[in-house]
């Protein structure tokens, strides 16, 4: 079937989307370093939701143009399509990563030296299903063992699958996601699994793959589903709800904050949110909203937001970071020299997100955008 006029166009880079990221990994960063301070919110969960679903959306956007663009070749262009996938993303994940982990290997940090193997292998989700534990400083890797996983099975599937069975295939991911994390909570498996397993988030990216669809294809659906900003409003509100019912459950009865709205709808609707915010922000939002996405604070800390991601629970875990990490021991030293510091926790937050932003900026300019600037050799 010739390729829609339409789908040739939309690889452009979708300048809000940056923002998104940014937002995402704020969430993130704010929900692991307020641990005691701001419980009860979900937004390191909502952040990383977010992201899998943008993931969804972008890789799915990204491959079913690819096949259009190869369908002419021998074989459909399989060998090109899965060759030019896998190294750009070699390309923009791998290096930073590898490197991160060779370091910290080198200093000996323990979960590294205990894990190295899981964390090799992009299968840090794995381990922690298995031992039903966090993994020290290497927890957030989980979320990135999950997009790997992803990586391996989404290539082939949107190949294979005929171009109308797409929507189909993604609304079958997200009913069997859902299905599978309310079967383990029934039988009582560790919530571990049902939070860190690569099947158990599948209903984020299928909601990223029906938007890739129909913006490639449905362009005018896509366009009137998200043409208004309040379907992000009411999404909002239904993961709210669904977060105040998991604290209410959790304070009224001997479920605790592991519930069936935690375990089981919490992903679904924060899925949902992700799609409505990033359906939306593809459209474009206006007003202060748009500056907020727009403006280039957002756009920077969007662009490196990976780097934010990697680094930041080698910067400080509320859990994790013993008082002689390097980072605490600064701390105190820049606070004994200035006590005003310690009059609120803002100035510490502030001190770990400098070294944060500082730490991914270094990797962006020496290591990332140098490596990334070769994914031009291999355009789709």
């Amino acid at each position: 079937m010739p390729t829609p006029v339409a789908a040739r166009p939309v690889l452009k880079h979708l300048q809000q989307l940056d923002g998104i990221r940014f937002i995402a990994v704020g969430m993130v960063l704010f929900d692991h370093w307020m641990v005691g301070r701001a419980d009860g919110l979900a937004l390191g969960a909502l952040g990383v939701t977010i992201f899998f679903v943008l993931s969804g959306f972008l890789i799915t956007r990204i491959l079913l143009s690819s096949k259009d663009k190869l369908s002419d070749l021998p074989n459909g262009g399989l060998g090109k399509y899965l060759k030019t996938f896998y190294i750009r993303r070699t390309l923009r994940i791998f290096p930073i990563y590898y490197l991160t982990l060779f370091i910290l290997y080198l200093i000996n940090e323990p979960p590294v030296r205990r894990t190295i193997g899981w964390l090799a292998l992009y299968a840090t989700n794995f381990y922690m299903a298995r031992h039903v534990s966090w993994m020290g400083t290497v927890d957030h890797l989980w979320s990135l063992a999950v997009e790997e996983q992803v990586y391996l099975i989404f290539p082939l599937l949107l190949f294979f699958a005929p171009r109308r069975w797409v929507p189909l295939t993604a609304i079958l991911m997200i009913i069997g996601s859902v299905a599978l994390r309310y079967f383990l909570f029934r039988k009582h498996m560790p919530w571990f699994i049902g939070y860190v397993s690569m099947p158990t988030c599948l209903d984020s990216f299928g909601l990223g793959m029906i938007m890739a669809y129909s913006w490639l294809y449905k362009r005018d659906w896509f366009t009137r589903l998200f043409q208004s900003s309040i379907w992000v409003l009411m999404s909002l509100l239904g993961f709210l709800a669904v977060v105040g019912l998991t604290n209410w459950i959790a304070q009224t009865s001997t479920a605790g904050y592991h519930n069936v709205m935690a375990d089981v709808w919490e992903r679904l609707v924060a899925s949902v949110f992700g799609f409505f915010l990033i359906g939306r922000a593809v459209i474009g939002f206006k007003g202060p909203v748009k500056w907020l996405l727009e403006n280039s604070v957002s756009q920077y800390m969007g662009r490196i937001s990976y780097g934010l991601y990697l680094f930041h629970n080698f910067v400080f875990n509320v859990f994790h970071t013993k008082p002689t990490h390097f980072t605490v021991r600064s701390w105190h030293r820049l606070s004994e020299m200035m006590p005003f510091l310690n009059s609120s926790y803002f100035f510490q937050f502030s001190f770990y997100l400098a070294l944060t932003v500082l730490l991914a900026t270094i990797s962006w300019f020496l290591i990332e955008k140098p490596i990334n600037n070769l994914k031009d050799r291999f355009s789709y």
